[in-house]
């Protein structure tokens, strides 16, 4: 039942939304019954009245990627907790694969030290990083978050995510 199993069908990536606190469950279930599935996980500090802890919490809340072909689709809408596919002009939104890289990318981005000015960048602007682990990005200019960290917009997900970057990494796309 492998979504791989049918060269001739195109292998999409979508979005779909599972319900709250299950998107792991959401994720094995999906890698057991072999369909391929991406969730982008972050680690926390997380503190509780008795102790620290590391855990793995979801970049993106209530939502999982699974790559599948069209055959694929209502068997993904089966698994338990898996609500309805994201979706774009009434039909369930194709992610790029480049998107899905562009977020595994933020993932295994390490601690920079980052200098943003709004001098010569306006929120608004559609710029791309040129330089460093998230070389290749672009975005809509959301805002500026502090002396560390830029909101940008990644089409066609829709959402604002907050990227480390040095200015003098990041161009205006023209």
């Amino acid at each position: 039942m492998s979504a791989k199993e049918s060269p001739s069908l195109p292998l999409n990536w979508y979005a779909i939304y599972v319900h709250s606190r299950a998107e792991k469950k959401v994720h094995t279930e999906l890698t057991l019954i072999g369909i391929e599935s991406f969730l982008p996980l972050q680690r926390k500090l997380r503190q509780w009245s008795d102790r620290k802890k590391w855990v793995e919490i979801p970049l993106i809340s209530g939502y999982v990627f699974v790559r599948i072909t069209r055959k694929h689709y209502d068997t993904v809408l089966q698994i338990d907790n898996v609500m309805q596919y994201v979706r774009f002009e009434g039909k369930a939104a194709i992610i790029r694969d480049q998107d899905i890289e562009i977020l595994k990318r933020m993932l295994g981005q390490s601690d920079l030290e980052v200098e943003i000015t709004s001098e010569e960048l306006q929120p608004g602007m559609l710029v791309e990083i040129i330089a460093g682990p998230m070389m290749g990005v672009k975005g809509e200019l959301v805002s500026f978050r502090g002396n560390n960290k830029v909101a940008l917009r990644i089409p066609p997900l829709g959402f604002t995510v907050l990227v480390e970057s040095p200015e003098k990494n990041l161009v205006v796309v023209k």
